[in-house]
């Protein structure tokens, strides 16, 4: 690729761009939210200039991988409470071409001297300090070496590696404005941020407080990492001076990380889960991630329902919802884990004949309390912030991509001299059997911590395909709650007939089991509430659930974005 067009790239990352799609009406109906339409090319992320860049590379030829790189890196500067190189996640890619749906898992991984107690005091209990704060905290990063994999096996090969980086580069030497985004989560983090001189130096002000809107952060020493990595490539991050200063950086905070452990690090391709909901065929990220599976396992429960007839967020859908969810969740505590050192029984949990099992367990009209609910055995069904991305090219080609930090701004800590904030991954093993994590999920030994092995996720980056055809990509952060974000999504645009920023806005409702509650959004209706209760649920009202970001596509070939409204800054940007 010319430097002429990468040096348009560059100044396209810097410039206003102008809106090339619209909010429109559906076309024969109406609609309480609009979405983006566009013709050719469709970006959805949590941050309005990631997603220029990505429609931009999409509108200068390149795929939807080719965006997604560019994206990927994008965020890690313009969004770095969950935008990324320090973290790890997942990319589900489907490509027109080959018919094939990929899973690339490059999900942050133990350093190889982690052993099962490593997050335990003394008294053999759970440490939440240990597993989120110290240096221990802190997993390999996967980041890098997951968006060089899918661009080097599925980019379109007219943009260089370094090119797609190019844009993230011009944007970290230009540095960051506050927005209102910043504005608002930087006081949250400035806390921990103080904590280590090389964060603060950056995302506080020289009195130890957070910036304000309209001041200027400078991101000279991400600049140069990234300008490193788009020179050199992953192995510019996973070898030399970069890694020298993560490792140094996590071994002072307590942590057993080794430059040998980031040199082995691998992204890995794996099968995608699959199932089918209704006549669609649901795709999503197998483990690590436990979101697929339990996606497929609740719509599985959930199909023996007319979820249409009853109507959106009645009493009793859900009421059904959360009795699935429950089940769902008590599976992923006792049987999900790293692959490659557990069996999953992934086509149990994903059987038809094991959810018909699951369903027969729920009552119609009452609540199962959370400590009369067990896992379920899946194995008699075997046969042989964290933010999103969608993205649609003009092939319909698909990405959805969900990648993470762990908390907000992760541990807190950045690798002096690389401008990098770590994350704080590990927090999601089990510190031991029984012991939640920050997001209240239980966990057992097949998430246990070990040598090399690859922390549970609920990350569950989706596509839903009709006919073979992509017709929905979506996705979501939110710790424990993004896999009913996802299983909302899908069920609101199938059984309710919601358009995508519909369902983006539609209140959400979530059940993890532990704490034996149902969480709902404001805009649930009292009556329905009090019918829940009836019912025998404890029902909260929690804040904003999820911020999902998903993409339409019509049997023509019409692409339909939105963002989630629950959080600022957010874009679909279409051409």
């Amino acid at each position: 690729m010319s430097r002429t067009i990468r040096l348009f790239l560059s100044v396209l990352a810097l410039a206003p761009a102008i809106a090339l799609a619209d909010p429109q009406p559906i076309v024969g109906g109406y609609a309480t939210a609009l979405p983006v339409v566009a013709r050719h090319g469709m970006v959805v992320s949590q941050e309005a200039r990631a997603s220029r860049i990505g429609r931009d590379v999409l509108r200068l030829g390149g795929n939807a991988v080719d965006a997604a790189v560019a994206v990927g890196f994008a965020l890690a500067v313009t969004l770095p409470r969950a935008g990324n190189i320090g973290g790890g996640g997942f990319m589900l890619i489907r490509r027109a071409d080959l018919g094939r749906t990929i899973a690339i898992d490059y999900r942050e991984a133990a350093p190889a001297a982690t052993d099962k107690t490593v997050f335990l005091d003394a008294d053999g209990e759970a440490d939440p300090f240990k597993s989120r704060w110290s240096g221990l905290a802190v997993g390999v990063p996967g980041t890098v070496a997951g968006l060089e994999l899918a661009w080097r096996k599925y980019g379109s090969g007219r943009f260089g590696f370094a090119d797609l980086v190019a844009p993230a580069v011009a944007l970290a030497r230009q540095g960051l404005t506050v927005d209102d985004d910043l504005a608002d989560s930087l006081p949250l983090a400035a806390p921990v941020l103080a904590k280590h001189p090389s964060s603060a130096r950056i995302y506080l002000g020289p009195d130890g407080g957070a910036p304000q809107a309209g001041d200027h952060i400078a991101l000279d020493d991400l600049a140069a990492t990234l300008e490193t990595i788009a020179r050199e490539g992953a192995a510019g991050f996973y070898a030399g001076p970069v890694a020298r200063r993560i490792v140094d950086a996590v071994q002072a905070a307590g942590g057993r990380m080794t430059m040998d452990d980031l040199a082995r690090y691998r992204a890995v391709e794996r099968e995608p889960v699959a199932g089918s909901y209704r006549g669609h065929t649901i795709v999503s990220m197998p483990p690590p991630s436990s979101g697929g599976a339990h996606v497929i396992e609740i719509l599985d429960i959930l199909e023996g329902y007319d979820l249409a007839a009853q109507g959106l967020n009645s009493a009793a859908s859900l009421h059904e919802m959360a009795e699935a969810e429950k089940l769902a969740y008590a599976d992923r505590a006792a049987w999900l884990g790293d692959p490659d050192s557990v069996t999953v029984p992934l086509r149990g949990l994903t059987s038809k004949a094991y959810a018909a099992a699951l369903r027969a367990q729920i009552s119609p009209d009452r609540a199962r309390p959370a400590s009369d609910i067990r896992p379920g055995e899946p194995q008699r069904y075997e046969s042989d912030e964290t933010t999103h991305f969608s993205i649609v090219d003009a092939d319909g080609n698909a990405v959805s991509n969900t990648y993470t930090l762990n908390f907000s701004y992760g541990s807190g800590l950045v690798a002096g001299g690389t401008g990098v904030l770590l994350n704080n991954e590990l927090d999601d093993f089990a510190a031991k059997a029984g012991a939640a994590n920050a997001y209240g999920l239980m966990g057992g030994d097949a998430n246990a911590p070990g040598p090399n092995r690859r922390p549970l996720s609920s990350m569950s980056p989706t596509i839903v395909m009709k006919d073979g055809k992509v017709e929905l990509v979506t996705g979501s952060p939110g710790g424990s709650r993004i896999i009913t974000t996802v299983l909302q999504i899908i069920v609101d645009t199938i059984d309710h007939g919601l358009n995508v920023a519909e369902a983006e806005s539609a209140p959400r409702a979530h059940d993890q089991l532990w704490p034996d509650e149902l969480r709902i959004e404001r805009g649930v209706s009292p009556d329905t509430i009090r019918l829940l209760e009836a019912m025998g649920h404890k029902v909260v009202t929690r804040e904003s659930m999820g911020s999902a970001n998903t993409i339409a596509r019509s049997p023509d070939g019409v692409l339909t974005g939105a963002s989630d409204p629950r959080q600022r800054g957010t874009l679909a940007a279409g051409y």
